[in-house]
């Protein structure tokens, strides 16, 4: 397909965009409500309550956390008729409950997840799904063993209108061949949080230490690690980086900063790069093509041609002056997709998929796929050598 002809049918040149049938409306979905328990209720936990009271047909009655302050906070943004636990596992037990958000440290997923299918529960699993291979492959394994059951990992990128049209640019061809990804997320702050008791602290401070965390691998690369497998749809080979605690001498265990590569079986090469020292740009993914680059943040992306020869800008003759002179200038084309909040239609997705039956793109399998990348990722950064995804045992999925 040539650029102006792409242009054209993307929508590039005019703004339009056409939605596939993967958005489906409330109007398809049978009049009844999803009743939800959310398990942690810290500051992702109280995000995801504040966006389930948005969503028509769901509603959180049912809130678990083991710090008495958060769970008040949580119930105070839940349905009035919400209930309060301190076990997750005796809200597991209250048969109203269709399904279960769990949002709590890394290190808990895996068995939380297992329970919950086990109690006859929809997951929806935050990211990263679990910590370890014999964690990740059980998830998996209780997962396929109730097919009638939902299981969503919290990778929201799947269900973005943004990330969806970037990932059908890169699939077409129009950018050319892909060769590389490189990815940041920086920023300036120690990601501390305030501890009113110290008796608190490891819980309140999970991210820092490994017993509960991947630290900045697991909570914030892992969203990308997950588009380019989505998008390249190729298996990792190799992962090589490094890290430390460099700057935030204040007894964390997980590094705060970190450099990772990942080489693909198809070529493909994925940086990655997180400080907490610096924010300069901030969150960003650059797709390198043969043709093009597409530079993503959080709610934006930008085409940027590669080469800007006469014969190539004649192919897109008739799309809106300003794209063709922005082109002409080798300046970045806007990809016109902005859509709702990626984790509120994450949201949607996950009760759609309940209400109709069909498991989400973001399931259990990619779940334990990034998983598993973040699991090696962090061999090889945290002993500075390289580590092959064969060393590893396969994912029975």
């Amino acid at each position: 397909m040539d650029r102006r002809s792409f242009l054209i049918k993307s929508g590039l040149a005019s703004g339009g965009l056409a939605l596939g049938s993967t958005f489906l409306s409330a109007n398809s979905i049978s009049k009844r409500k999803l009743c939800v328990g959310v398990i942690g209720t810290g500051d992702r936990g109280q995000g995801l309550l504040g966006l389930i009271s948005q969503i028509d047909q769901m509603e959180a009655i049912g809130c678990c956390d083991v710090i008495p302050f958060r769970l008040e906070k949580g119930l105070s943004l839940a349905s009035p008729k919400a209930k309060g636990y301190k076990d997750y596992r005796k809200l597991l037990e209250d048969k109203s409950i269709d399904c279960v958000i769990i949002c709590t440290p890394f290190s808990l997923h895996g068995q939380m997840a297992i329970d919950a299918l086990n109690a006859g529960k929809h997951v929806y699993c935050e990211k990263t799904m679990a910590m370890g291979i014999d964690s990740i492959q059980k998830t998996i394994a209780v997962a396929q063993e109730n097919p009638g059951l939902i299981f969503q990992t919290g990778h929201q990128y799947h269900t973005s209108e943004l990330y969806r049209k970037v990932r059908e640019i890169i699939q077409s061809g129009y950018i050319g061949d892909v060769t590389a990804y490189h990815c940041q997320w920086n920023r300036n702050g120690n990601w501390r949080r305030e501890v009113p008791d110290p008796k608190w602290e490891r819980i309140i401070n999970w991210r820092m230490y490994k017993e509960y965390s991947g630290g900045l691998i697991a909570e914030l690369m892992s969203h990308q690690i997950d588009f380019i497998n989505w998008t390249s749809e190729s298996t990792p080979a190799k992962f090589a980086g490094f890290g430390g605690v460099d700057h935030w001498k204040d007894g964390r265990e997980t590094f705060d900063n970190v450099h990772l590569q990942i080489a693909y079986e198809n070529g493909l090469d994925a940086t990655f790069s997180c400080t907490t020292t610096n924010g300069f740009e901030d969150y960003q993914i650059k797709v390198l093509g043969s043709q093009a680059t597409i530079v993503i943040d959080y709610n934006d992306a930008m085409i940027y041609p590669e080469r800007t020869s006469p014969s190539e800008l004649g192919m897109v003759d008739g799309v809106s002056g300003a794209t063709l002179q922005s082109w002409q200038k080798g300046q970045g084309v806007p990809i016109p997709a902005k859509g709702m909040d990626p984790t509120k239609q994450s949201l949607i997705e996950f009760r759609n998929c309940v209400f109709e039956g069909r498991q989400p793109e973001s399931g259990v399998e990619t779940g334990g796929m990034v998983a598993k990348c973040v699991h090696i990722a962090l061999d090889a950064v945290r002993n500075s050598q390289v580590k092959l995804w064969s060393d590893y045992p396969k994912l029975t999925c």
